[in-house]
C-alpha cells in the first residue's frame, strides 16, 4: 500500500503510471459514482442522455481545472483556500479588460492569468519561505483578495463582446472549449506525477518533508511553483465562468467555489496532511460532485438541501482520505 499512496520509489514511468491507475480503482468511489448514476436515470429519465452528460462535464470544467494543480499542491503537504476569491479576481480582471480596455481575448486571459500567478507567489511567499500555516494564510488570503476585488471592481462588470464568449462557449471538435482544457489540465497532472522526477518530489514532501530536504530535495522549490500554477488555474477558470456568463461580480464570484473543489479533491482520495493521491482519484471527484450537482437539480431537490449534500460530501471525502492515509485511527 505504501508503495502505491507514495511513488516516489518507482523510477520507471510507467509503474507508476499503473500503480496511480491501481490506486484510482480501489477506492470505492468508482461503484459509488456508478450506482448514483443510475438512481438519478431512474429517478429523472434524463440523467444518461448525451445533452445532460455534456452539461455534467460543462459545469464541472472549471473544478476539474482547479483541482488539477490544487490535488498536487495537497499531496506536497500544502493547502489554498483562496481558490474562490482568486477565481473571481481573475474573472473581473479579464472582464475589464474585455469590456473597457477593448483587448483581444490572449490579452484578457493573460491578465487574469497574471493576477492570478501575483496571488499565488504571495502565498507561497508566506507558506515555504516564512514558514506560516498554509490554512491560516490561505484563509485569510480568501477574505483578502475578496476585499481587493470589490475596491477594484465596486460595481458588476458585462457585455464582454463575441471575441471572449469564444473561451467559455466555443466547441473544439465537438467539445467545449472549457472542457478541452479541463482535460488538459488532469492529463498535464497526471503526465507530471508520473513521469517528472517533480512529480516523485511531491509524494515525497507530503510524506515527510525533513526527510525529503536530507535526501537532496529542494522542499521549496515545486510547492512554490504548485502554489503558482494553482492560483493560476483558479483566475482561468475565473475567466472561463466570466465568458459562459458574459458578466462578473467582486461580491458573489467565486463564492463557495473553494469548498467545491477541495471536496472534489478530497473524495478523490487526496489526503490532506500530504503524501496520498492520484489524479485519476481527483477525476473521479470531480465527476461524482458533478453529478450529485446535476442529479439533484433534475430530481428539483431544494437548494438547501442540494448544500447539505455538498457538505456531506466534504466530510465524507476527508473521512476517506484519513483512512487512506493508514491513521492509527
Amino acid at each position: 500500500m505504501a508503495a502505491l499512496d507514495a511513488p516516489a520509489a518507482p523510477t520507471h514511468g510507467r509503474s507508476r503510471t499503473a500503480a496511480g491507475f491501481a490506486l484510482a480503482l480501489r477506492q470505492p468511489l468508482l461503484p459509488v459514482l456508478i450506482v448514483l448514476a443510475l438512481v438519478f436515470q431512474a429517478g429523472s429519465g434524463s440523467f444518461l442522455t448525451q445533452t445532460n452528460l455534456r452539461g455534467i462535464a460543462t459545469d464541472a470544467a472549471t473544478i476539474a481545472i482547479v483541482a488539477a494543480p490544487l490535488a498536487l499542491l495537497v499531496i506536497s503537504g500544502y493547502l489554498d483556500l483562496s481558490v474562490g476569491s482568486t477565481l473571481a479576481l481573475g474573472g473581473l480582471v479579464a472582464g475589464w479588460l474585455a469590456a473597457e480596455q477593448h483587448q483581444s481575448l490572449p490579452v484578457c486571459v493573460a491578465g487574469a492569468l497574471l493576477a492570478g500567478a501575483a496571488v499565488g507567489a504571495v502565498n507561497a511567499i508566506l507558506c515555504c519561505y516564512l514558514g506560516l500555516s498554509p490554512f491560516i494564510v490561505t484563509l485569510g488570503m480568501l477574505t483578502a483578495v475578496r476585499g481587493l476585488d470589490q475596491q477594484l471592481f465596486p460595481l458588476p462588470l458585462s457585455n464582454f463582446g463575441a471575441g471572449f464568449a469564444w473561451l467559455g462557449g466555443a466547441r473544439l471538435a465537438g467539445v467545449a472549449v472549457p472542457v478541452v482544457l479541463a482535460v488538459l489540465a488532469l492529463a498535464a497532472a497526471a503526465a507530471f506525477l508520473a513521469l517528472t522526477a517533480g512529480g516523485r518530489y511531491v509524494f515525497a514532501i507530503g510524506v515527510n518533508r525533513e526527510a525529503a530536504y536530507l535526501s537532496g530535495i529542494n522542499i521549496r522549490r515545486t510547492p512554490v511553483a504548485l502554489f503558482v500554477v494553482t492560483a493560476m488555474a483558479a483566475a482561468l477558470a475565473g475567466a472561463i465562468k466570466a465568458s459562459v456568463l458574459d458578466s462578473a461580480a467582486a461580491g458573489t464570484g467565486g463564492v463557495g467555489f473553494e469548498l467545491a473543489v477541495l471536496t472534489a479533491v478530497l473524495l478523490g482520495g487526496v489526503a490532506l496532511t500530504g503524501g496520498v493521491g492520484s489524479v485519476l482519484g481527483v477525476t473521479l471527484g470531480v465527476l461524482f460532485l458533478g453529478a450529485l450537482q446535476n442529479g439533484l437539480t433534475l430530481l428539483s431537490v431544494p437548494t438547501f438541501y442540494q448544500q447539505m449534500a455538498q457538505g456531506v460530501a466534504l466530510i465524507v471525502g476527508a473521512a476517506l482520505a484519513y483512512l487512506r492515509k493508514g491513521n492509527p485511527a
